[in-house]
């Protein structure tokens, strides 16, 4: 059973989260030639303010 997780810095609207749910499990099921019912999704949505790229938070870009 594979196991898509997403990590992401932008919040995604209910809508946008179902479109990348059902894309991303359809495109990993055909990758694995298994039934897109044994694909899982996480979607972690982090606070800009609690990621840093090169040495500064992400939120002060």
């Amino acid at each position: 059973m594979p196991i898509i997780k997403v990590e992401a810095s932008k919040s995604l609207s209910k809508e946008e989260k179902k479109k990348l749910i059902e894309d991303s499990s359809q495109i990993v099921a055909e990758a694995f030639e298994l039934p897109v019912q044994t694909i899982t999704m996480i979607i972690y949505e982090n606070c800009p303010e609690n990621i840093g790229v090169g040495g500064k938070p992400v939120s002060d870009n």
